[in-house]
């Protein structure tokens, strides 16, 4: 089981923080923060419901993250395993997470793939987001997997789809030009783009698309 202290900064002042791996007893919290990171008009049946919470810590409880700030839930990220081959990369999130519940985590798989990242936004000025992925990468390491990797959503693309595709806008965000709320976040964690995905989930935003990034290994022969 995965278990990191650390202390994040609240203006200049640091604040114990710890990560861990949600349990069942998490899980009213872990809604809790769904509904704060996905208010209405959001789709309440879209938010994390028990069986899938339960699914992600029975078939995979390594990849079922948690962040704590003074003992109270900031956040959760989730990851599976999956097999993956860079010649067949395209996919949907509902195809590669199995619509939130998982039921596809492959035990010998060699990626942990990335199904979802929320913090409360009340404590997104923390860099909350950032530890939560360098837990997955040590559980990358850990594993001696290939590589994370999960699709980003674009959601400034849709100011730009009228005169660039989707690979001229991540190029934009590669060069300096622009800036993605997600994307650019991704990258400062580390990730690197691999592709642009179509339809990769419903997302008026985004235009529907994904830029799938990678974070490999570096241990990794």
């Amino acid at each position: 089981m995965y278990r990191k202290e650390f202390f994040v900064f609240e203006q200049g002042r640091p604040v114990s923080a710890l990560i861990r791996n949600y349990e069942r007893k998490d899980f009213p919290e872990l809604i809790r923060i769904q509904q704060e990171c996905f208010p209405p008009p959001f789709p309440s049946e879209l938010w994390w419901n028990r069986e899938q919470l339960d699914n992600h810590v029975s078939l995979f409880s390594e990849g079922a993250l948690c962040v704590e700030v003074n003992g109270e839930i900031a956040g959760s990220m989730t990851g599976l395993l999956i097999d993956f081959h860079l010649d067949s990369p395209d996919h949907t999130w509902e195809e590669v997470t199995s619509n939130g519940y998982i039921t596809n985590h492959n035990p010998n798989g060699n990626t942990l793939y990335v199904v979802d990242i929320s913090i409360s936004p009340s404590f997104r000025k923390l860099g909350l987001g950032k530890w939560l992925m360098s837990a997955m990468y040590d559980l990358v390491i850990y594993k001696g997997l290939t590589r994370l990797l999960g699709g980003g959503r674009m959601p400034g693309y849709y100011k730009y789809a009228h005169k660039m595709t989707p690979e001229e806008y991540i190029a934009s965000l590669l060069d300096g030009q622009l800036k993605d709320p997600v994307i650019t976040f991704l990258l400062h964690c580390g990730r690197t783009p691999i592709r642009a995905v179509a339809n990769y989930l419903e997302d008026k935003d985004s235009c529907n698309y994904g830029t799938l990034m990678e974070w490999k290994n570096p241990f990794h022969q």
